[in-house]
């Protein structure tokens, strides 16, 4: 598990994590959601002891991080911008972290690089964008690092790659409990692969929540109901946190059980109902704005 307690991290006078908090969990895809300078890179240089906090701790499985081996040695950084040596090939970087990851598996990296198409003799600094974010992907995975922290990993990749590489993750995390810390502005491309969401915004957590809980407990009703006062009567019995009325179809973002709600609203026998999922960003929005907030002018 990972621990971040009250950190604070500036550059001169600009702070960039201000008394953030944080727990991850093993064994669980954490999204760390968040716009450009947010403080998501700052917060994954700290988690890997890259950076030291100003203020605050922070723990990997309960031991110190800054200038501790042994704990860098359950964690591999993606950065956004991927460093590579000077005129380095796949292979050269294989045989570099090899020497610092003890359990590199370096036939799995040569398999990888097969699949992926990537050739492992060809000078790195010839890689468009998308093949050295795959290369980064690879030499992660085969560090056998408990944990991955991955700034912006999808940016730059195509569909297929992106579905490729979360496949990977998938299979990484049920065979070997990896805990991968995925930081992103972008909510999409989360949905689909995160249990933890943490919402990122002036340095700080503005939202950390699991995912499938949020989904379980905020729905979208849209019924028509026969008339304005049922649904004044409806408000006084269900949590709603938004209501969007087009003529006599009303859209309702309530929080709480299906069962309840549907009991709820067919005690008013309405013309038509239904309950649909939200999405990640529906969720989000919904969250932020009952926080005095406007999500689509933290991420979008």
């Amino acid at each position: 598990m990972i621990e971040a307690k009250g950190i604070r991290k500036s550059f001169g006078k600009m702070t960039a994590v201000d008394r953030l908090d944080a727990t991850i969990q093993d064994g669980a895809v954490f999204g760390l959601i968040g716009t450009n300078g947010a403080g998501k890179s700052t917060f994954l240089r700290m988690v890997c002891g890259v950076l030291k906090p100003d203020e605050g701790t922070i723990l990997v499985d309960g031991k110190p991080i800054y200038e501790t081996p042994e704990s860098k040695q359950k964690l591999f950084y993606i950065s956004d911008e991927q460093y590579f040596f000077a005129n380095a090939t796949p292979l050269v970087m294989k045989r570099y972290y090899q020497s610092v990851y003890a359990n590199f598996d370096g036939m799995r990296f040569l398999h990888l690089l097969e699949q992926f198409g990537l050739d492992g003799s060809r000078k790195i600094n010839t890689f468009s964008k998308g093949m050295k974010k795959q290369l980064s992907v690879i030499l992660g995975i085969c560090a056998n690092t408990k944990y991955l922290l991955c700034d912006e990993t999808f940016d730059g990749l195509d569909p297929v790659m992106r579905q490729a590489v979360k496949s990977i993750f998938i299979k990484e995390i049920e065979e070997r409990g990896m805990t991968p810390v995925v930081a992103s502005h972008n909510l999409r491309e989360l949905e689909d692969i995160c249990d933890h969401v943490g919402l990122l915004h002036k340095g700080g957590i503005l939202l950390s929540k699991d995912l499938e809980d949020m989904k379980l407990n905020i729905h979208k009703l849209q019924c028509v109901l026969k008339n304005m006062e049922d649904l004044e009567s409806l408000k006084k019995k269900l949590d709603i946190m938004k209501i969007e009325q087009r003529g006599s179809l009303n859209t309702i973002t309530v929080k709480g059980s299906v069962d309840y709600i549907e009991r709820m609203i067919t005690e008013y026998e309405p013309l038509f109902y239904e309950l649909l999922p939200l999405s990640l960003e529906e969720i989000f929005i919904s969250e932020t704005e009952v926080a005095g907030y406007d999500i689509k002018n933290l991420i979008f």
